[in-house]
């Protein structure tokens, strides 16, 4: 009898293709799409999308108050282009079916249990 390596396939087995547009939303549309999924009682308790909506608001709400500090110099508008950016590889990433980890903001986020 052989035995197979277990993959990691039944941890996101319950991963929807829906999930994975919605996580997609979440992150190039924050913090508008990631305040909407917390009004949507389906969408806000699935595993996939509550793990990506709550570090995507954070990270949306952090870039946007960053953003307009430095606004008043040059430098706001490379930092806004730069997070929309990764916004946009975030989404991507998200989309596929991964889980993102945003080095700060993550932590954060798991640490206050959303």
């Amino acid at each position: 009898m052989s035995q197979a390596p277990m993959s990691q396939a039944p941890m996101s087995a319950d991963v929807t293709s829906d999930d994975k547009l919605w996580a997609l939303l979440i992150y190039i549309f924050t913090p508008i799409v990631p305040i909407i999924v917390l009004l949507m009682p389906d969408k806000k308790d699935r595993p996939f999308i509550k793990a990506h909506n709550m570090q995507a608001l954070a990270w949306g709400v952090v870039l946007y108050v960053v953003s307009f500090v430095l606004s008043f110099v040059v430098i706001g508008a490379c930092v806004g282009l730069l997070g929309f950016l990764l916004n946009i590889y975030w989404g991507i990433q998200a989309y596929q079916g991964k889980y993102i980890n945003i080095p700060v903001v993550t932590n954060f986020v798991k640490s206050q249990g959303w």
